[in-house]
């Protein structure tokens, strides 16, 4: 009894949490591209979880109404085309129904043509490096948190690990190609609410694009 009751309390204290502190699911982003993805991640959230309703419904329903007491004698039936054609079908329409959407949404993801502004981004232990290719613009982005945060001498803000000195300042509603390397290790560069995450590898220069439409600070 007193095991339930930790339990319970254990799930009413998730529950009284906020979405934004339990941070269960990704954001929704502040693009477009970001909102596709984030449709395109929930769409194929409950079709599995319907497969998943579905399945296991039928399981241990068939563990109910099927069970016997030890020493029956097993049925004996033979195979059902008719049946086999169906659940064969199903998975397959079910694959074509989110085939569709996720290939529209990777062909955006993967098309930087057409951007009006290439920024070249560098990782570096510990550090990034921004260069507006064509505006003879560069500088060093270094983490501002302060030490003390670091060591536990002071306590964590909202922002921890989240702050630099030198921001990359981006403008809105206008297409940015982001070329990233290394000089170093790898690295990730990633901004959740952009729907951005590449890694930066040594020696190869991969590609990522963003059109903002909302002025704001994102980390």
């Amino acid at each position: 009894m007193r095991t339930l009751l930790v339990w319970l309390a254990g799930v009413l204290t998730l529950i009284g949490l906020s979405p934004v502190a339990l941070a269960w699911n990704m954001p929704v982003g502040v693009t477009d591209l970001s909102r596709d993805i984030y449709g395109l991640h929930m769409l194929i959230f409950w079709i599995s979880v319907v497969i998943g309703v579905v399945v296991f419904g039928v399981m241990f329903y068939s563990l109910f109404r099927y069970r016997h007491s030890k020493g029956a004698k097993a049925a004996n039936f033979h195979e059902n085309t008719t049946v086999e054609v169906i659940w064969t079908a199903i998975p397959l329409l079910i694959l074509i129904g989110m085939a569709v959407p996720a290939t529209a949404t990777l062909k955006q993801i993967y098309d930087p043509s057409g951007a009006e502004l290439d920024v070249m981004v560098t990782g570096q232990q510990w550090r990034w490096r921004y260069e507006y290719l064509g505006e003879d613009v560069a500088f060093n982005s270094n983490l501002a948190t302060p030490r003390a945060q670091i060591r536990g001498e002071e306590e964590r803000g909202e922002n921890y690990l989240l702050e630099v000195d030198e921001p990359l300042v981006l403008p809105i509603n206008r297409k940015v190609r982001f070329l990233f390397t290394s000089d170093d290790v790898l690295h990730a560069w990633w901004v959740p609410e952009l729907a951005v995450k590449q890694d930066t590898v040594p020696g190869f220069v991969t590609e990522n694009w963003v059109r903002i439409n909302e002025p704001g600070i994102y980390r």
